[in-house]
């Protein structure tokens, strides 16, 4: 984030927060890497071809893929979703889960 050594008089709160977004960051550019080959199954269909089994299962794949990171792009697509971060913040705990919040 900052240059030079900035980074470390940092706040430990924001030093959290931004390593957090940094990881999370390069966790949602991993997954949609990964649904790259996502098109050219998607248009052989429309090419009048058809799939077979292992095109299916990997296309299913791709489908799981993004419906994983679906949650994150709507939170960041959505008008004045800024807002909305505490809420999402909450809905993703997995910990609140088993505290029974």
């Amino acid at each position: 984030m900052a240059v030079g050594g900035k980074e470390a008089a940092l706040p430990g709160w924001w030093r959290q927060i931004v390593s957090s977004q940094r990881r999370e960051a390069s966790r949602i550019l991993a997954e949609l890497m990964e649904t790259r080959g996502i098109m050219p199954l998607l248009m052989k269909a429309r090419n009048g071809q058809s799939w077979d089994a292992a095109e299916k299962a990997q296309l299913l794949a791709h489908l799981r893929r993004m419906a994983h990171l679906s949650p994150y792009l709507i939170a960041l697509l959505l008008p004045g979703s800024v807002l909305f971060l505490p809420i999402y913040a909450w809905w993703l705990d997995r910990r609140r889960l088993r505290r029974g919040d």
